[in-house]
């Protein structure tokens, strides 16, 4: 997998298919080669860590994840949200696509940020929550959606893969639409250890499906616990993970090692 980078890198994990980095997303993905990547999923962070509360198991807990999710300024927030989209245009094949997912508190500049650095945006996924933790505060109504966008090159020689009659089959013969529904991350899923943002696998396997095929190259710039990299070895896809968090990058290993790989797929 080292292949991928350019000079010398050093992986916290690596297989023949599979790399973990830890270190600053940004210096990171200035070492992938350029042209290389065939799909990326990005969970950025949402800023939405300001001291409030939320229901956790029954139990009122606060919703702060950490210091890398800390609220900056609307300016702060969008230079960050430009400066790793710019960074990740560069590594996209010609035919590449980028899924970003997010809340209202940083989607809207993840879309700006999208258009202002080159991309067309194909999708606007409503992932709806079947099981969302109750709104504690009762003066606004329950949080149950985040939005996952999805975007290529604004080039007119581009041409996405979009696995149509896969998804149409998976959804009863009918067209899928833009608005998925499913439950939370379940516990199954968190065994190894639990990531505050952690993506249900569901998601990510249907997100891998639609829009690569077997041995695409997919990164994760903010890989977190790897939901991203789970689906993506299950599948049959190649995966590059970064985080700057050792816990994270350690629990990304355990569900790494942990998944048991479909022959049939390869």
């Amino acid at each position: 997998m080292k292949e991928y980078f350019k000079g010398n890198v050093d992986p916290a994990y690596e297989t023949d298919n599979e790399i973990l980095i830890l270190g600053d997303t940004f210096s990171v993905l200035k070492k992938i080669k350029p042209c290389s990547i065939d799909m990326i999923f990005a969970d950025p962070p949402y800023f939405l860590s300001n001291g409030g509360i939320t229901c956790q198991a029954g139990h009122q807990v606060l919703v702060d994840k950490g210091s890398w999710d800390k609220a900056p300024t609307f300016a702060e927030k969008h230079k960050f949200n430009r400066r790793w989209i710019h960074l990740c245009k560069n590594i996209l094949t010609p035919n590449g696509t980028i899924w970003i997912s997010g809340t209202l508190h940083n989607i809207y500049s993840v879309g700006v940020a999208l258009e202002q650095e080159g991309f067309k945006i194909i999708n606007n996924i409503t992932w709806q929550k079947t099981n969302p933790p109750p709104n504690l505060a009762c003066r606004c109504f329950t949080h149950s959606t985040e939005t996952i966008l999805w975007a290529q090159l604004d080039n007119p020689n581009a041409k996405h893969y979009f696995n149509y009659e896969f998804m149409k089959e998976i959804n009863g013969g009918k067209q899928m639409k833009d608005v998925w529904t499913g439950t939370l991350t379940p516990q199954a899923e968190k065994k190894y250890g639990k990531h505050p943002t952690q993506k249900p696998l569901y998601i990510l396997e249907r997100i891998i499906e639609a829009s690569t095929k077997k041995g695409a190259l997919i990164l994760d710039p903010f890989c977190g616990s790897s939901s991203t990299g789970v689906a993506a070895k299950k599948l049959g896809r190649k995966y590059i993970g970064i985080d700057s968090e050792t816990i994270f990058i350690e629990l990304s290993k355990r569900r790494l090692q942990g998944v048991i790989v479909n022959e049939n797929l390869f």
